[in-house]
């Protein structure tokens, strides 16, 4: 099941006696086990009705142990178990050993495992499937990440524009929790109810205005390495890391790249901009821009932007010296 079915099930009062929580972005999993916690265990009993547990430092029988014990003074128990992918190393006896009382749990506890990753062929993740309780907690695609932030403005009551929330998602990294703060500090900066903008996103995510990045964009396109890192120098935060602004040039890239895939089936300028998530009136700016550069150089600035993004996330070089380097080559 997806993440938003188990958090309607968690809503609606109908707790399985298992859930397996399986995948590693840690945003799905807190959210499906705080609404499953809040929604088995509450008032004043709540803390004798509740354990958790590490498989690094716990066993299957204490974790089996707690789960059939009867709750006190409440209707359900609940138990949570933290990395039980660590069982997977130390031998199949503990991940057995839940495989069997999955098998005929206690219908008073729920018990929530929580794993990263787990064998698909192990007895408690065919068991899992089998029964349907499984909680897909994967990383989203790319191409996902923009309605994500959309979905996480809609919660919260703004409007926000398709290529704002493709920028965002652009800005905020690939983790789904960063991306839900960035809304958060978003939804906090406009105020209730107000249309979240790409000013906004300027401000408070990005710290860099789209329009400068468009100069350092053209700059690159007319191989002006001069006029590009006196752009990149005026718009460089130390504070950010050099991510943020990347994710603000990668954005506009891929913003081009898409015009130009849409040009290629047939589209006109006007209904390419918004293919490219781009409002129409930018369509002749796009249409120039592309000229300028060329499908061929924009096919290889991703990949000087793709380098540029692992090694600014795992080089020891300076964030500023690595996208120096990736500007002076783009504009070769």
């Amino acid at each position: 099941m997806t993440p938003e079915q188990a958090l309607s099930e968690a809503h609606e009062g109908k707790l399985r006696p298992v859930y397996l929580l399986l995948g590693e972005e840690s945003f799905h999993a807190r959210r499906v086990l705080a609404a499953l916690r809040a929604r088995a265990v509450a008032g004043p009993t709540a803390a004798f009705n509740e354990d958790r547990f590490h498989a690094g430092e716990a066993d299957a029988e204490s974790v089996l142990s707690a789960a059939r014990t009867v709750p006190m003074m409440a209707a359900t128990r609940f138990v949570a178990v933290h990395g039980v992918e660590r069982w997977e190393t130390r031998g199949a006896s503990a991940l057995d050993a839940l495989a069997d009382y999955v098998a005929s749990p206690v219908l008073t506890t729920v018990l929530v495992l929580v794993a990263e990753k787990l064998h698909a062929q192990r007895r408690l993740v065919t068991a899992a499937k089998k029964g349907g309780f499984v909680v897909d907690c994967s990383a989203p695609p790319r191409r996902e990440l923009g309605a994500f932030v959309r979905d996480a403005a809609k919660r919260r009551g703004h409007a926000l524009a398709h290529d704002v929330a493709e920028l965002v998602a652009e800005l905020g990294a690939s983790e789904l929790g960063a991306l839900d703060d960035a809304v958060e500090r978003l939804s906090l900066y406009v105020g209730a109810g107000a249309e979240i903008t790409e000013d906004a996103v300027t401000e408070v995510v990005a710290r860099v205005r789209q329009g400068t990045v468009w100069q350092l964009v053209d700059a690159l396109g007319r191989t002006d390495v001069a006029a590009a890192l006196a752009t990149f120098d005026a718009a460089f935060d130390p504070r950010e890391g050099g991510l943020r602004l990347l994710g603000a040039v990668a954005w506009s890239v891929r913003q081009l790249v898409k015009f130009d895939g849409a040009r290629r089936a047939g589209a006109s300028e006007t209904d390419a901009a918004r293919a490219a998530g781009v409002a129409p009136f930018k369509a002749g700016d796009l249409a120039r821009s592309l000229k300028r550069i060329g499908p061929a150089r924009l096919g290889r600035w991703l990949g000087l932007l793709a380098e540029a993004d692992l090694a600014l996330k795992g080089s020891r070089r300076p964030d500023r010296a690595v996208l120096e380097t990736m500007l002076v080559d783009m504009c070769r």
